[in-house]
This record gives structure tokens, sequence and C-alpha cells, in this order.
């Protein structure tokens, strides 16, 4: 049986972020069951701007759009900058707006901050309007997710782990 394909999204453009760090020791553990693809590229996208989206959208937004389509599931992990979502991951999921690469994909979600909440709140809302399909279980904060961290990237955390697990247990249910 074909491994079914995670789309990973770092909402952070930080090199080594705790956030690709968290997604990327996911991709590990998770290897057997599904195949992932970390999106780097977030910083590349150009600003969002609708009279661009008319007739063929830039080559990037293309590209990232594309991903997404061919996935069979979304994870996204990202910190929350001032009581809100990093602008890069909010311009990358505007770009998706004019498209249906989001309706019903199986999504899950990672906050991964100090505190997390209007994040949490900000990117539970854009992914319900754009239509991504997201349980109550695939949604996650992790406060102060730095120090859960070890030097190798690691989550050193017991109660973390667990909750990493509950979310892809639900996620992998919803790309069955």
């Amino acid at each position: 049986m074909q491994k079914k394909k995670i789309l990973a999204i770092s909402g952070s453009t930080k090199a080594n972020s705790s956030n690709e760090l968290i997604l990327r020791m996911i991709a590990k553990i998770y290897a057997k069951k599904l195949d992932f693809e970390i999106y780097t590229e977030i910083a590349e996208l150009p600003h969002f701007n609708p009279d661009l989206d008319i007739g063929e959208p830039p080559t990037t937004v293309k590209k990232f759009r594309e991903l997404i389509e061919k996935a069979d599931g979304v994870l996204i992990s990202t910190p929350e900058y001032v009581f809100s979502l990093p602008g890069s991951l909010k311009n990358a999921l505007e770009w998706t707006v004019s498209t249906v690469v989001f309706t019903d994909k199986p999504t899950a979600f990672i906050i991964a901050a100090a505190s997390g909440e209007k994040a949490f709140e900000s990117l539970d809302l854009i992914l319900k309007t754009i239509g991504a399909k997201v349980s109550e279980t695939s949604k996650l904060i992790i406060k102060a997710a730095k120090g859960k961290l070890n030097s190798q990237g690691e989550i050193t955390d017991q109660k973390t782990l667990q909750e990493i697990e509950i979310l892809m247990k639900s996620l992998i249910e919803t790309l069955s």
C-alpha cells in the first residue's frame, strides 16, 4: 500500500525554527506510515495581490498550490507573532483563497509559541473559511515550545509527545 503524502508547512521563515524542527521530528516518527514533504519556501511567495491572481499566478504560488492539491493532507506548525499568525503564513494562505485546494483537505495544525491562543483562533478561523477539514483533535497549542526541545530539535516533554500522537492519529484517520 502506498503511503499517504503530507505537506508540512512551517509558519516561520527562520532557519531551523522550533516549528520546522517539530515538523521534522514528526516526519521522522511517522516516516513508516506517511510520506512527508516539508515546504521551506514560504518566504519566496510574493505578497498577496488579487491583481496577480487573475489568469496565471506567479510560479511560486502555482507550485505552492500544486503541492497542497497533490498532498493527501496538510500539517501546519507555526509560531505566534504579536498575538497573531506570522505574516508569511497568512500570506501563503491568502494565495489559496481563490482556489479549492484546501476544500475538504485533511488538515492539522500546531501553534508552537510562548502563549499561542490568538494565533490558534486565527488559524482555526482561516482554515474553516477556506474549507479545510480540521477535526477538534487535529489542533494543538504547544506553549513554551522552545523549552520542550533539546539541542537536537527533539521534543523531550512526554505530555507534548502524547498530544502530538493524538493530533497525528486524528489526521491519519481523516486521510482514509
